[in-house]
């Protein structure tokens, strides 16, 4: 009969999971050994626990089905929990398999021992579970698998003991079939039609899986027949968009060009979203965002069917007939000057985006012209930074290429949160998998600058030292030596024409490659110093000048 960790292996793989990304240690080795007893199981390599766990979501973004992880005790799960947090805020699936110690000889409180089921609460919170036994494992995996993949998706977390690994007598277990996902029952339908015939202001909030095709096209029905917006969640787990798809405007991340999105809404419709609050509390500024006579309806929660909740209320609305505004073909042209700006790499972008491309977006403040680029672009799927902890661009790019193979992969970051993860250049170049990676090294934390002048920090309290907190200017970091050092064909551009170029190459040329873009701060000076007082003022203006504003900062 095979062991435990064999018969875990067999159990993953029937259910469909067959990717593991790993960075395993010594409580781990059967497990290891088990992936010879199982090809069909691919296993993925990370130097850095938060690249296996940052890879495992982008995977399961792209794949819409589980990867497994393989951690190695509570110190590994910790170095992996900021990225399994941006997977538990995307709703996304994950099997989080973390090693420990064999089960006798926790008594004994060697080195690396310590809680991990109170460290994984707080990532999974729907599921943990130590497995006690050889002959229990198949079957705790078995569960883990439902609760990852059931709707709403979740981090499922199993403590695999290594006696509990390495015992004899494993048994696989079947898991079932995953259940149809409920649609919104009919009074909730009839509810928000009768909201959107009310005559006042009506807006879809969508999120999570409302933001493939399916739901977009039903929500651009129901916009095209009723006259409702379309808004989407900022960060979200994975949008489909560009030419021939419903245009969708995103919630702003600063909290005062969000309310300028929403002030005059009356109705704020939910579905598979939340009601939006701002990401951080400042002085004298509201947290929650919808305007104080808005009503809000939830459409569909996350355990629905979003697509399905979303055709109900067009039939609802007799608006399923209705033509649906889709996004024109088009590009910007081909930048031009010598300075290269983070503006200008963005407009590069959507002149060369491939089809089909998927974009990993954790390019922060460098990035605020890219969705205005790409909007005409050839139709291409969008994964964002879902949680705001840093870091997750290069290991999603990872998961991403992996799940689907034939599809090229922009992954955009920023000079600090790269560095988190930077690892994840060395398993990209190892997988030889088709991930453009682009760095903006502006040499600082330019969101903090931002968010230094917004929190209120009095201007004669921050000094030398309190700035250099927010300076990665000594030294600056030189990307494309580190790409090289692991081996991704890296670049450095200090000019627009040097950055088209190495783009039209990256493109067009398999494998991984690194562009390291030197541009400036995209607010910085006089336009840093003005942001609060604009933002400010934003409440207090005509609604047309605020749109405009808000346009202008971040379309």
């Amino acid at each position: 009969m095979p062991n435990g960790a064999q018969a875990l292996m067999k159990t993953l793989v029937d259910a469909g999971i067959d990717v593991c990304f790993t960075n395993p240690g010594t409580s781990e080795m059967h497990f290891v050994a088990a992936l010879d007893s199982e090809p069909k199981m691919r296993a993925v390599l990370a130097l850095f626990e938060g690249v296996a766990t940052g890879a495992a979501d982008g995977y399961a973004r792209m794949a819409d089905k589980p990867a497994a992880t393989l951690l190695h005790l509570g110190c590994g799960l910790g170095n992996g929990l900021a990225n399994l947090h941006n997977a538990r805020k995307g709703k996304v699936p994950v099997v989080n398999i973390v090693g420990d110690h064999a089960t006798y000889h926790t008594r004994f409180d060697a080195q690396l021992q310590s809680d991990i089921e109170t460290v994984a609460r707080n990532v999974s919170p729907g599921f943990v579970r130590t497995s006690q036994s050889t002959a229990a494992l198949s079957r705790d995996a078995a569960d883990a698998i439902v609760a990852a993949r059931g709707l709403p998706g979740q981090v499922a977390t199993l403590i695999l003991p290594a006696d509990v690994s390495w015992g004899e007598g494993g048994v696989p277990a079947v898991v079932p079939p995953m259940p149809q996902p409920p649609v919104a029952d009919d009074a909730t339908v009839q509810a928000v039609a009768q909201a959107v015939r009310s005559g006042g202001k009506v807006a879809l909030l969508l999120g999570g899986r409302a933001l493939r095709e399916p739901s977009l096209l039903a929500a651009a029905q129901i916009a095209a027949h009723s006259g409702v917006k379309l808004l989407a969640e900022t960060f979200p787990t994975r949008l489909e968009r560009g030419a021939g798809l419903p245009v969708v405007e995103r919630i702003a991340y600063l909290a005062e060009l969000a309310g300028v999105q929403l002030k005059d809404v009356d109705h704020l419709v939910l579905v598979d979203a939340k009601a939006p609050v701002s990401f951080f509390a400042y002085p004298d500024k509201k947290s929650y965002l919808v305007p104080d006579r808005c009503t809000v309806h939830a459409l569909s929660s996350p355990e629905q069917d979003a697509a399905g909740s979303l055709q109900k209320l067009a039939r609802a609305l007799g608006a399923d007939a209705a033509v649906p505004a889709l996004a024109p073909a088009s590009r910007p042209g081909r930048p031009r000057g010598r300075k290269l700006t983070s503006e200008k790499a963005c407009k590069a972008i959507g002149h060369l985006l491939p089809a089909n491309a998927i974009v990993v977006d954790e390019a922060i403040t460098s990035g605020l012209m890219l969705s205005k680029f790409t909007a005409g672009a050839p139709r291409h799927d969008l994964i964002t930074l879902t949680g705001g902890a840093i870091g997750q661009g290069l290991p999603s790019a990872v998961g991403a290429a992996i799940a689907c193979p034939d599809r090229p992969v922009l992954a955009l970051a920023g000079d600090g949160s790269s560095m988190y993860t930077v690892q994840a250049l060395w398993t990209m170049a190892r997988e030889k998998l088709n991930v453009t990676t682009v760095i903006f090294n502006n040499a600082a934390y330019a969101v903090l600058n931002i968010e230094l002048e917004r929190v209120g920090a009095e201007e004669s309290a921050v000094g030398a030292k309190a700035r250099s907190q927010l300076d990665l200017a000594g030294p600056v970091i030189h990307f494309a030596d580190l790409g090289r050092s692991m081996g991704v064909p890296s670049v450095r551009a200090h000019t627009t024409e040097e950055f088209v170029q190495a783009l039209e190459h990256a493109l067009t040329t398999p494998g991984p490659h690194l562009i390291e873009a030197m541009v400036p701060p995209s607010l910085s000076g006089l336009k840093l110093k003005m942001l609060p007082k604009i933002l400010g003022s934003l409440d207090g203006l005509p609604q047309p000048v605020a749109r405009f504003l808000k346009r202008k900062i971040a379309p």
